[in-house]
This record gives C-alpha cells, sequence and structure tokens, in this order.
C-alpha cells in the first residue's frame, strides 16, 4: 500500500529552523514527516534528540522520533535538556545528526525544531528551507526493519564540557540573579553552580512552557523588568536572562542596566585574543562598528557576516575563527564543535569579571563608545522595493549588501534588512554621537514610510 501524501505549511520551513504555532500550523503529521526527510536527507543511522519544555514538545518529540526509527535510523532520546546538549553530543560522539524540539524564544504556542549534523570539524545545521526543498512533494516509504530508541543521560559530561572552558578556581563567590524564564536554564543552572563558588538568585526556575512570569524573548523590555528590579533589591553583584532554550544569555550590571550584546563579545574576545594572537572573531553586520575596531586593535581577525547564528558558524569555519558573537547574544566557539552556548559564555565571563577585579558596569564601560539605538521593525508589503529605494536616497553613502543593504558614512551608519523569521523590515543605525543617531533614526524611518504609504 503506497503511503499518502501528507498536506504541510511551507511557512513552518524557515531559514534557520523550523518552528510554527502548533497544531494550527506545525502538527503530528508534518513532526513525522520531518523526522523522516530528516533520515533520508542526511543518511543518518544514529541520531540523537532533545527537547525543552514547552507545551507541544513532548508530542512533537514522540512523532519525530516515530519518523526518524520509521526510516531505519535509531535514536537516543536525552529527554529534557538545553539546545546546546544537543550540540555538543553530536559533535562528541558518534550520531550523524541532532535534532532539538524547541522553538526557542517564541510564544507558547510555538513549536519547532532545530537540526544539525555531524562534520568532520564539529557540527552544522540543517536549514529549514534546505529540508522543505528537499522532501516536498515527496513520499517516504518505511524501512524493512525500523531502528531503535533509547533513553541516555548526557547532562553529566555535558557539565564537565562547559566548565572546562573556564579556570574555576579564578572565580570569585559572586552573588548572581539568574532569570530562567521558565526555560531550560531552570534544569541545567543548578547543576552548573554545584561546581562554582558562585551564589546563585533563581528566578522563574520552575520549568513551564505558559511563560507565565514574562515572554520568553530576553530582547523585549518588559522581559528585563523583574531581573532588574531583583538585582537592585537582591544588590547583586549582576544579572543574567536566558532565553527558552539557553543558547542565549543577556547580562544585567550591578545597576540594572542592560549590558548589549555587542558589548558582551568584547569582553569574550579580548580574552581570546590575549591567548590566541591573530585569532578571527565573527561578528554580524548589525553589531557595533566598535567590534572590527577593537578585534583589529587588540591583534585579531575581523570576520564580518550576515546576520544568523548559522551564519556566523560559517564565517568561523571559513575563516578559521575561534569565537563569534552577534546582537541577539548567540556565542559560539570554535572549541564547542563551532555551536553557541549560552552556559559556556557564562563560565568564561565569571572568570574574566573576576580577573578585572572590577564591577560589571566598570568592565564593560566605554567598550562601545558610539550612539546606538535598539533595531527598528517595521512591517513592509514589498521589502525588496524599499530596500531599492533605501539604496537609491543614500547612494552617496558607502554601500554593500552582505545583509540586506548596509549604509556607511564619516558619522553614522545605517542597515536594513529583511527579517528571517519574519515578514517585517529591520532597520539598525549608529551614530557617533545620540543626537546625531535621534536624527538619523527620524530621518530614515519617515523616508521609509513614505516610500510605502
Amino acid at each position: 500500500m503506497k503511503p499518502k501524501k501528507t498536506t504541510i505549511n511551507p511557512s513552518v520551513f524557515k531559514s534557520y529552523d523550523i518552528r510554527g504555532i502548533y497544531p494550527d500550523d506545525l502538527n503530528e503529521e508534518t513532526a513525522s514527516l520531518i523526522g523522516q526527510a530528516f533520515v533520508q536527507y542526511t543518511k543518518a543511522k544514529k541520531v540523537v534528540i532533545g527537547r525543552d519544555m514547552r507545551l507541544s514538545s513532548p508530542v512533537l518529540t514522540k512523532k519525530i522520533i516515530e519518523g526518524v526509527i520509521s526510516q531505519g535510523a535509531s535514536v537516543d532520546d536525552i529527554g529534557l535538556v538545553s539546545i546546546d546538549a544537543v550540540y555538543y553530543a553530536t559533535g562528541k560522539h558518534g550520531y550523524d545528526g541532532g535534532i532539538m524540539i524547541t522553538a526557542s524564544h517564541n510564544p507558547k504556542e510555538y513549536g519547532g525544531c532545530k537540526m544539525v549534523i555531524k562534520t568532520d570539524n564539529g557540527i552544522d545545521w540543517i536549514r529549514g528551507k534546505q529540508l522543505y526543498d528537499f522532501l516536498k512533494n515527496k513520499k517516504f516509504e518505511k524501512a524493512a526493519t525500523p531502528g531503535t530508541v533509547s533513553e541516555c543521560d548526557i547532562i553529566p559530561e555535558f557539565i564537565v564540557h562547559i566548565l572546562s572552558f573556564a579556570d574555576l578556581d579564578k572565580i570569585k563567590p559572586f552573588r548572581v540573579v539568574i532569570d530562567a524564564g521558565n526555560g531550560m536554564a531552570g534544569k541545567m543552572i543548578p547543576f552548573i553552580f554545584d561546581k562554582l563558588p558562585c551564589e546563585y538568585i533563581p528566578l522563574n526556575f520552575k520549568l513551564d512552557g505558559n511563560f507565565p512570569a514574562h515572554p520568553s524573548n530576553p530582547l523585549l523590555p518588559e522581559s528585563r523588568v523583574q531581573i532588574r528590579e531583583a538585582v537592585l533589591k537582591e544588590k547583586a553583584d549582576f544579572g543574567v536572562i536566558f532565553d527558552g532554550d539557553t543558547d542565549r544569555l543577556f547580562f544585567i550590571d550591578e545597576k540594572g542596566s542592560f549590558i548589549r550584546a555587542d558589548t558582551t563579545l568584547l569582553i569574550l574576545a579580548k580574552y581570546f585574543l590575549e591567548h590566541n594572537p591573530n585569532a578571527g572573531i565573527a561578528y554580524n553586520v548589525i553589531c557595533s562598528k566598535a567590534v572590527p575596531e577593537r578585534v583589529t586593535a587588540w591583534g585579531g581577525r575581523p570576520i564580518r557576516t550576515a546576520v544568523g547564528f548559522v551564519n556566523l558558524a560559517k564565517g568561523m569555519k571559513k575563516q578559521d575563527g575561534i569565537m563569534s558573537g552577534e546582537l541577539s547574544a548567540h556565542y559560539a566557539f570554535r572549541d564547542n564543535y563551532y555551536a553557541d552556548s549560552g552556559f559556556i559564555a557564562l563560565v568564561i565571563l565569571l572568570m574574566l569579571i573576576s580577573e578585572h577585579d572590577q564591577q560589571l558596569s566598570e568592565t564593560a564601560q566605554g567598550l562601545v563608545p558610539y550612539a546606538k539605538g535598539d533595531e527598528i521593525n517595521l512591517e513592509v508589503n514589498n521589502i525588496p522595493e524599499v530596500i531599492k529605494k533605501v539604496k537609491e536616497q543614500y547612494k552617496d553613502g558607502e554601500q554593500d549588501e552582505l545583509d540586506g543593504v548596509t549604509i556607511q558614512y564619516d558619522t553614522w551608519w545605517l542597515n536594513v534588512r529583511p527579517s528571517n523569521t519574519e515578514p517585517l523590515l529591520r532597520i539598525t543605525i549608529e551614530a557617533d554621537t545620540k543626537k546625531i543617531l535621534k536624527e538619523k533614526q527620524t530621518e530614515v524611518v519617515d523616508f521609509i514610510k513614505s516610500v510605502f504609504a
């Protein structure tokens, strides 16, 4: 009997991963098909699978596993873990690929997955659109012998791997507020801090896919209110807030101020360059221009990439980079199989802040001396046409099209690009002064709105 054709929603297959509202856009049938297609696309024989605490993750995990084993591949199910545990397991052990069932920082209605394969020098990501192009209009026959499923615990050895990136003897007994946002950091942080001299003050450590405390996206201002208040009330040394699957983290200094991710990148980059002269540091097009300036001054090689953690990993591999970072707070490391890990960034930063013998606000002060506003997002019907008009309007500036268009002037620069995950036009502006920044933000936004008004 021939298998019936599955109806799927192409919109859930994104630039980097797969995610959509469950079960309206991403349902159980599609999840099973994803598992089948992953095996056929990668030729995998053995796959490691983990999941986050989302409401949809148990059923999506079940169906993806069913799809994988139906094609004859075997599965090691590592259960509830942070996403970097799946990356570690894939890179360290004899798996052909790994799947993490997660929708990252999206609202509670969403489900999804991120997929990686083992490579000669680390791991690489299977983009959602790649998988869709492969599976559309295909029917997958069941293997004569289905694969098997085993359960295993990767966490103990993964914690050892995380801690190996820092000299634990150098870490001071900080008091740190940690907001897990009801995500997977709530499970992982106790294991990590059990090996550290620090005290952590937990916020929202209960795993809860409803995200009752605040949205899972730490970039949203409303997500940072609680941790800021807690840092000040507890007189903590600083605070750390994670997103749902823990591959991103942001710092709050002892004054309750939010530390931008490109500042954190520079703190990390200086450490890596001190120990690895002439190493490559990858950053993306919307990071502050202070990043390439300081990396160069510190004897490193700036590696400029398009936005997106997948693009940063690719840039690191191609140009012999040792680490990378971007404004969304993904920090990836060559010695972590070129994958990102919020926890590795955390333990390194704990060590560095200890060594600086300064408060976090002092360590961060002055690293990015320019005025930079938050990313501006506009809903635009014809994004390519709008970008074309922006290029014409600012044709006297120095332009490149690595990601959207970046236009440079002596005292300010502008990047306009389409979102990889939403139907939005994203606008980033940095200037030498706050006055110039405010003027240019108003000017650029008014012009773009006039184009599609």
